[in-house]
């Protein structure tokens, strides 16, 4: 009996050793394995993979425990409002097919961040940022979802926006949604991140991703871009399909990459262009785009150059202007020429492109929610007026004025349409950029992209002091914004724009510029602001 007891016991300890180890293993297993990602680039992420110095899923880990302990919590930059639930394990995927030696496509494993106007046909929601479409899963992926999944880049969430990409009120803090409350600006968090390409901006600078996709109609890109210290670029109109994007606007709505490096934006745009069958403005683009935009990063691209600098923007903000001038000088000092304009647009494009904006933005919206299927949540831009009038909080803050608006247009039939269509395209682009750039042969325009962050405002809404987008936005022209300074530690951006399908010249200027200059700077999270 004394035998049987002893052999039990040395089984327990033996079963309870393997237990032990087996626990062991799994917790070690199990153990996130973070990665230093801060100011990471995809060509650093692609030599860290090849050397195995980290794996895909490290790096998501890394991405995913800064999202957690930065933007859901501690200094809260707000800008994530949803994660993909399958980010891991897509990274396994890959990672187990980087082993068998099948890896594909120019990002492949690349975690990115998408703004939530943009469709993904998976497990996240789009909803424009509007509670009115809480939980709507579109059908199919967008266009850009689809690019990016086929060059192997991980979706790894979805970016806070202004609600309905801040086409919705009289007035508004950019930044904020329904869904998602308010985006704070990584610098200085009570500062505004700009709009509505907030969540991308903030999240991008955070090091939240490799990189972001926002959109823009006017200013939605390259405005959070330089207000959070990013390259942003705003492409022609149709050099990307807008396919799957919830639309504000068919004639100027456009999605673009948004990078802490004009390399990395670059790398990111090449990988969705091309010519989409669903999306007409597409097939302008035969012939103009390149699937590989690296081949322009040039340094000594400004020698020789000339460049216009649009000063219409100038003289609202001395510090900004200051920035201006020192950007002029090293331009000069590269052998670029720079030649001051004044005028760019013709007048009435802008009253012309809001009317548009308002009819376009209603058939846009309309057409958006019968893609959505039987089961979406609203079926018109009438029905998202009504809910907004019951919902708690869509109109806790601001109104509706612009849906209203719009609601009341009739269709793209309508002769009113047409004439103002005709005013801004011809105002800004035969009669306004092309005429300009050709009067003073420009090989570009420069201009401040905007002014430092505002502090953000719930009740009187934003403060913009200095743009410069309209002319590019109107025209649908390419516009490229790169950090050229800050502003008591609020960074600001130079836009290089110019005439469709100018992307190429323009990359060549931006990158010699940053290259010279080297102007970002990590955000450190300041809870205070003492200016």
């Amino acid at each position: 009996m004394k035998s049987l007891s002893k052999l039990y016991l040395l089984l327990f300890f033996v079963f309870s050793g393997f237990l032990l180890s087996s626990c062991k293993e799994q917790a070690k297993e199990k153990t996130p394995v973070y990665v230093n990602v801060e100011e990471l680039t995809i060509n650093q992420f692609e030599k860290g993979i090849k050397e195995k110095k980290f794996t895909i899923r490290q790096v998501v880990e890394s991405y995913l425990h800064r999202i957690k302990t930065l933007d859901q919590s501690g200094p809260r930059v707000n800008s994530i409002i949803e994660v993909n639930p399958e980010a891991l394990n897509i990274a396994d995927s890959l990672d187990k097919l980087l082993a068998e030696g099948k890896e594909f496509g120019s990002l492949f494993g690349v975690p990115v961040l998408l703004k939530d106007n943009i469709d993904t046909h998976d497990k996240m929601s789009t909803t424009a940022g509007s509670r009115a479409l809480a939980g709507s899963h579109p059908l199919t992926d967008s266009w850009v979802a689809e690019k990016l999944r086929q060059s192997g880049a991980i979706i790894l969430g979805k970016a806070n926006l202004s609600e309905w990409a801040n086409f919705r009120c009289s007035y508004s803090s950019s930044g904020w949604s329904g869904v998602g409350g308010q985006t704070n600006n990584p610098y200085i968090l009570d500062r505004n991140p700009c709009g509505s390409s907030s969540g991308p901006g903030a999240a991008v600078s955070a090091n939240f991703a490799l990189f972001g996709i926002g959109t823009e109609t006017n200013g939605s890109i390259v405005c959070p871009s330089s207000t959070n210290g990013l390259v942003g670029i705003k492409p022609t109109v149709g050099l990307i399909s807008r396919s799957g994007v919830v639309p504000i606007s068919f004639t100027q709505d456009t999605p673009g990459p948004m990078a802490r490096t004009v390399t990395d934006a670059a790398i990111a745009l090449g990988t969705m262009v091309g010519v989409d069958p669903s999306d007409s403005k597409t097939e302008a683009s035969k012939g103009h785009y390149y699937t590989d935009y690296t081949q322009f990063l040039k340094i000594g691209s400004l020698k020789g150059k000339r460049i216009g600098l649009y000063r219409a923007p100038l003289g609202r903000n001395y510090k900004v202007d200051t920035l201006v001038y020192r950007a002029v000088r090293y331009l000069k000092s590269q052998g670029a020429e720079v030649v001051e304009i004044n005028n760019i647009l013709q007048p009435k494009v802008g009253a012309a492109s809001f009317q548009v904006l308002l009819y376009e933005f209603k058939d846009g919206l309309n057409k958006y929610f019968k893609s959505l299927g039987p089961h979406a949540p609203v079926k018109s831009l009438k029905d998202v007026i009504a809910f907004n009038k019951t919902d708690s909080v869509e109109l806790e803050y601001f109104d509706q004025k612009l849906m209203l608006e719009a609601e009341a247009k009739g269709d793209l039939n309508s002769p009113e349409y047409k004439k103002d269509l005709k005013i801004m395209t011809e105002g800004s682009r035969k009669n306004g950029i092309d005429k300009v750039m050709d009067q003073y042969k420009l090989d570009a325009i420069i201009a401040p992209t905007g002014g430092p962050a505002w502090k953000t405002d719930l009740v009187n809404g934003d403060n913009f002091s200095v743009s410069s987008s309209s002319p590019a936005a109107i025209a649908g022209y390419p516009n490229i914004t790169v950090p050229m300074g800050s502003i008591d530690g609020l960074p600001v951006g130079l836009s290089f724009f110019g005439k469709a399908w100018s992307e190429p010249q323009l990359i060549e200027l931006a990158y010699s510029y940053e290259q010279g200059t080297h102007y970002r700077r990590t955000p450190q999270f300041i809870t205070t602001d003492v200016h």
